[in-house]
């Protein structure tokens, strides 16, 4: 698995995840189920997914710090300010939040735990080995900054 990390691009991985919930739904009619107001909720969390994804982007922007999930070892700056004092990972937060809003669009049982399935890879592949490349570049700082804001919410 180690060869795995950092090595998809977190939006990558999203759209693949999307995809998949789409394909399972198209397959698998059987299991579709009716959420109530399923577009406005669904419309709700994707909005709300773009906004904290746009506030982190934002945040690293302000600190002139890359974004490039793939190389957390150029990180310049440990952003610890805005949207970054609630979730150590917004950008992430903004994809899950997405898929949750296409699951419950496309309202199908089959589709519901592909976004819990994104969660637990983007937290083991991508959160976990930036974490370690943080603490190694910025240190106590970063330790007394993990201490006090969590990973995802």
């Amino acid at each position: 698995m180690n060869r795995l990390e950092l090595r998809l691009p977190p939006v990558l991985l999203a759209l693949a995840s999307l995809a998949a919930m789409w394909a399972v739904a198209r397959w698998l009619p059987a299991f579709d189920i009716g959420i109530p107001f399923r577009k406005p909720v669904s419309l709700v969390l994707v909005a709300l997914g773009v906004s904290v994804g746009l506030a982190g982007v934002a945040e690293f922007r302000r600190d002139r710090t890359t974004v490039d999930p793939t190389r957390p070892d150029r990180a310049s700056a440990l952003v610890v300010t805005g949207i970054y004092r609630v979730t150590r990972n917004p950008m992430y937060v903004a994809l899950a939040l997405g898929l949750v809003g296409a699951a419950a669009w496309i309202s199908n049982l089959a589709a519901m735990p592909v976004p819990a399935l994104f969660v637990a890879w983007i937290t083991r592949l991508q959160i976990v080995p930036e974490e370690r490349a943080l603490r190694a570049k910025f240190g106590a700082e970063y330790e007394e900054y993990a201490s006090r804001v969590r990973r995802w919410l």
